[in-house]
């Protein structure tokens, strides 16, 4: 609701909620149930239950398309490695309290030296596993092949049934960013008249550099979206959305920078002026339309870049311009009534001209000219890169897509 301040909990509660992580457990379960179903018809007879398969196949089907295939081979070098240490200990010692912290060792010393990067404990894990099921050193191979079924199922479903895209839940995050620094912009609009006390002041302060963590839960969310989007067969135009997505929220953090500042310049002016008002009525009021312009500037800005690019994008860029032009022309009637208030009263006339400072960067960096320019050229800059990686495989997908006729975006995935 405009003019209330979302906290931080409830931006997390609305981001979560709208999670694919249902969609991802039963994908998960199916993954595990059918790695245990190849594993029994394929082991012969008599034989343990085939757990190790069907742990496998959970370690490797990862949130991400680009995640399994990227961390895949590690995992399952990870559980492979387990497994061997587990089965030569069970052919040397039984299991005890002193052979369980022995193979721990030996399983986290080991996965660094086999560099399996993130995925050491899981060296440690697999071998605590199947030291517990099986302590005999010839169902060592049976392990292993285990191991390999339940990678080779879990890779096969996550490109057979590709992994949800988590973009929504991306936006949302972006979203409720830009709603809450807009709610900080009312706030201090309400703020500006009258006398402004220095505890209120660094109250709203704080409340602007809590953005900073904000910002760190949003990039975590917009990450995973990234990772979504990459060769993820049900998504057409990845790398544009990525780069959308991306610069959009690194704009929303320097204009979050930038707030905090402004919110720093405001808390000086109330501590020099404790015993009088902030500002003169009129300025005060001139001041309030525009943090109320720039609050729906930056909102607008969040809307725009969430929104798929169709006819509701037009609309928000639209709105975005609206507000921004309403923001400009309040800045000058801001300034030019400051400049007559320093000229009577010049104390304090350097904090003036920070404000006004302040509200230039951040308009700057909403300007839609410059986000077109900075989007083209990411874009270009990106699509440089993944042509000088793959140049094979980018000249396979020309040749393809002149059989097919079809042109798909530049880079995709």
């Amino acid at each position: 609701m405009p003019g209330v301040s979302a906290p931080a909990p409830v931006i997390k509660l609305v981001r979560r909620s709208t999670e694919p992580a249902a969609a991802q457990v039963l994908r998960s379960t199916a993954a595990a149930v059918i790695a245990f179903a190849v594993a029994q018809f394929v082991l012969p007879a008599p034989h343990p239950a085939p757990l190790t398969a069907p742990l496998t196949a959970l370690l490797v089907v990862q949130v991400t398309l680009y995640a399994t295939l990227t961390t895949g081979i590690r995992r399952v070098n990870a559980v492979v490695v387990g497994v061997l240490i587990a089965s030569g200990f069970s052919s040397l010692v039984g299991l005890s309290w002193w052979s369980l912290g022995l193979t721990i060792f030996t399983s986290l010393l080991i996965g660094r030296l086999v560099r399996v990067n993130e995925f050491v404990v899981e060296v440690a894990i697999s071998a605590m596993l199947v030291l517990g099921v099986s302590q005999v050193a010839n169902t060592a191979w049976e392990r292993v092949l285990e191991t390999l079924i339940g990678a080779g199922v879990g890779l096969l479903f996550n490109l057979l049934f590709a992994p949800p895209v988590w973009v929504q839940s991306a936006g949302v995050s972006i979203s409720g960013l830009g709603e809450r620094m807009g709610d900080m912009f009312r706030a201090l609009g309400d703020e500006v008249g009258g006398n402004h006390p220095v505890p209120q002041a660094a109250a709203r302060l704080h409340e602007a550099r809590r953005l900073d963590h904000d910002i760190v839960e949003v990039d975590a969310s917009l990450r995973q979206a990234e990772e979504s989007l990459m060769l993820n067969p049900r998504v057409r135009h990845g790398l544009l959305y990525r780069v959308v997505l991306r610069t959009g929220l690194d704009t929303l953090e320097i204009c979050a920078v930038v707030l905090r500042v402004l919110t720093r310049t405001v808390t000086d002016l109330a501590k020099a002026r404790t015993d009088e008002s902030l500002f003169p009525e009129d300025v005060a009021v001139c001041l309030r339309e525009l943090f109320g312009h720039m609050s729906d500037a930056i909102e607008g800005f969040a809307v725009m870049i969430t929104t798929p690019i169709a006819a509701s994008g037009e609309e928000a860029e639209e709105r975005l311009a609206d507000a921004l032009e309403r923001s400009r022309a309040t800045r000058d009637h801001v300034a030019n009534l400051l400049l007559e208030d320093v000229q009577e009263h010049p104390r304090q006339w350097q904090l003036h001209g920070a404000l006004l400072a302040e509200v230039d960067r951040i308009l700057d960096e909403l300007d839609i000219d410059k986000r077109t320019e900075r989007l083209a050229e990411e874009l270009d800059r990106r699509s440089a890169e993944v042509h000088e990686r793959h140049p094979r495989l980018r000249a396979a997908a020309r040749r393809l897509r002149g059989a097919t006729g079809t042109a798909e975006p530049a880079a995709e995935g």
